[in-house]
């Protein structure tokens, strides 16, 4: 549900009396403001706890963090990078294990955008580290797939692209 159609079925559900000396039609614009304002703050904070755990991802990274990535990760996760995809025991793998040494991580230009229960987190995801072949610094676009349930954010899928270092 939109937060449009949330006010206007916030709207739609007052008594006439809810509105002293108005009637249901003539609901004043100040009335909706608040309720619209209510709403919006509720998917502000919203947005900051999915930045958050974006951010908690990429410390992940660098800490090889197992646990973090099991409470973000939803069962049955799938992740494409590039031509690969994999499910949430390869990924969970290949931080804990994989070849790759992580130093700094970090996110930027994130963007969020809710659909009810679901949000899409749109960014640039910036490491650096050292592997099999010698030091690395790579830049991914990302797009990550959020699922609310249960009282908390997990990730259903995520999608990277490794941006050629050409393009730089």
């Amino acid at each position: 549900m939109s937060a449009l159609d949330l006010v206007a079925l916030l709207l739609a559900t007052q008594a006439p009396e809810s509105f002293p000396g108005r009637t249901a039609l003539s609901t004043p614009r100040a009335e909706l403001g608040a309720i619209a304002s209510q709403i919006l703050s509720v998917q502000d904070t919203e947005a900051r706890v999915l930045l958050r755990l974006e951010d908690d991802w990429a410390v992940a990274l660098i800490r090889r963090d197992a646990a973090v990535f099991r409470r973000l990760l939803a069962d049955g996760f799938i992740y494409t990078e590039n031509d690969r995809t994999v499910g949430r025991d390869d990924v969970l793998h290949d931080i804990v294990a994989g070849p790759d040494t992580v130093e700094t991580a970090h996110n930027e230009a994130m963007q969020v955008h809710r659909f009810g229960t679901t949000a899409v987190v749109t960014g640039w995801l910036v490491v650096s580290g050292y592997g099999p072949s010698g030091p690395f610094d790579r830049r991914y676009r990302f797009t990550d797939t959020w699922v609310r349930g249960g009282g908390r954010w997990q990730i259903v899928a995520a999608h990277d692209y490794l941006v050629p270092t050409r393009q730089r």
